[in-house]
């Protein structure tokens, strides 16, 4: 059994690749300042990244759990996730309120992806 991890720290790894699906820590915005429109594009560009690092892409998405500091943004932040997602490959997904180590992040999402073929 092969299990690959990418930048791995003391707590976690940003990536974690194991029998073709890649597993990826939870990812915030680039600026926690930002509105959540923002806070959620950032947040995607950096999933973007990491998919690619690990060998996917969006279009591989398997499951999504999103976490929002305020129900109130869930209108905003779908606007933008909508966008991102490729038609036709919308993975299975929660969205839940939560309460984020950082009080000044409005959104994280944990991603769990295949590796492309």
């Amino acid at each position: 059994m092969s299990i690959t991890r990418l930048d791995v720290g003391t707590r976690m790894s940003s990536i974690v690749i194991h029998q073709g699906t890649v597993y990826l820590c939870g990812q915030v915005a680039k600026d926690k300042y930002q509105n959540i429109t923002e806070q959620t594009t950032t947040m995607l560009e950096e999933v973007d990244s990491l998919l690619m690092q690990a060998g996917s892409s969006r279009e591989h998405l398997l499951s999504a759990t999103l976490y929002l500091k305020d129900m109130n943004d869930y209108d905003a932040m779908n606007a933008v996730w909508d966008a991102w997602v490729p038609k036709g490959h919308a993975p299975a997904r929660a969205c839940v309120q939560a309460a984020i180590v950082e009080p000044e992040y409005l959104v994280e999402v944990s991603i769990v992806a295949a590796v492309a073929v």
